[in-house]
């Protein structure tokens, strides 16, 4: 039988129902409390991030790279204020003033100019910011001392694709739209336009083999003489052009091939470095290789056969209806691309040995 409640229990149960709701209420509200206290620390933690990752793009984008040019290439000046003008990089500035070493971001170096004697390069002490690029476009037959630039050069700038900065002779582009073309007309067989001739070279003794075989006409020191002005209305005479480079070595490709020879609309005779290099940087059917033949005396057969039947002869220029030769000529425009490379590359790196990597493949 349940006993009668009597009121005098309220005293008792009621401060416990008080002291529940009150207990209750006030865990709630510090839960509110240490759930906004963290969302509110992501919050800042997030903007402080954005913030600095923001006032850093900022301070990239807007900061103007101070590239120093050491020396003049071949004691050529060239216009130091086309960056952003002429080949739309920003951001960058050329001087060739040296009282600006010290607070300059990068200094350029032209090997050929520095090679001959260390004291050359700058004797002052590199600013700890400032990088030094390697500027070279010579094959390793042409180069010395390159023992001078160890440890003190953090970029490369070569014809070689491997470099940090990639300065090719030449390349060829894709058109997005087929396109027709002209040949010049042809009443000549085979040309060639050489100033230097290195003893020992390949390029030399392949010559002298094929003209036994075939007429070659050479222009040049100690050869028939032709002006820069009557160049390419010269050699575009001609079917073939000789683009003997006077070296062997990777991605050495030049404008014996890409202005010499393309500009002419002469097909070239390459002799340089492999087949399967040059394909890497043209269509195989752009040029004729001599390594494709077992002799000199095959090679002379063939372009004589070429010579006789029109339309194998014009299977040569078929490429030049979807691709174009683009030659990036100017000092100018070497150095803004290295401008434009050095706002992107880290921070910092350093090429214990220039000599060791770049005749690593010889």
């Amino acid at each position: 039988m349940l006993k009668p409640f009597h009121c005098r229990n309220l005293i008792f149960i009621f401060p416990i129902i008080f002291f529940v709701i009150l207990l209750s209420w006030t865990w709630g509200r510090l839960g509110q409390s240490v759930d906004l206290d963290c969302k509110e620390r992501k919050i800042i933690y997030k903007t402080d991030e954005s913030l600095k990752t923001s006032t850093s793009l900022i301070n990239n984008e807007e900061k103007d790279l101070l590239v120093l040019v050491w020396v003049w290439p071949f004691g050529e000046p060239f216009p130091l204020d086309t960056c952003q003008n002429v080949y739309g990089i920003p951001g960058c500035k050329l001087t060739a003033n040296r009282s600006l070493y010290n607070i300059a971001d990068a200094v350029v170096m032209h090997h050929v100019d520095i090679m001959y004697d260390e004291k050359s390069l700058p004797q002052q002490p590199r600013p700890h910011y400032q990088r030094w690029v390697w500027f070279n476009m010579e094959p390793p037959l042409i180069i010395k001392n390159l023992h001078f630039l160890d440890n003190l050069f953090n970029m490369t700038m070569t014809f070689r694709q491997d470099s940090d900065v990639y300065r090719p002779y030449g390349r060829v582009e894709a058109l997005r739209e087929p396109s027709n073309f002209i040949i010049p007309a042809k009443s000549k067989l085979v040309s060639w336009v050489v100033s230097k001739w290195y003893p020992g070279v390949r390029r030399n003794v392949y010559y002298e083999e094929l003209k036994k075989y075939i007429p070659i006409d050479v222009y040049g020191k100690k050869h028939m003489k032709l002006s820069w002005d009557d160049f390419y209305q010269t050699i575009s005479q001609y079917k073939f052009y000789l683009a003997f480079e006077n070296s062997i070595y990777k991605d050495y490709i030049t404008e014996k091939l890409w202005s010499n020879a393309y500009d002419s609309w002469a097909v070239p005779i390459v002799l340089g470095t492999s087949r399967k290099n040059y394909e890497r940087f043209l269509p195989g059917d752009a040029f004729i290789h001599v390594d494709d033949f077992p002799s000199a005396k095959d090679l002379a057969s063939y372009l004589l056969e070429l010579d006789k039947d029109n339309k194998r002869y014009l299977k040569y220029f078929l490429w030049r209806s979807q691709y174009r030769v683009v030659r990036e000529t100017g000092w100018d425009n070497h150095y803004c691309k290295a401008c434009r490379v050095l706002r992107q590359a880290p921070y910092y790196q350093v090429i214990p040995s220039v000599e060791k990597w770049f005749l690593e493949d010889i």
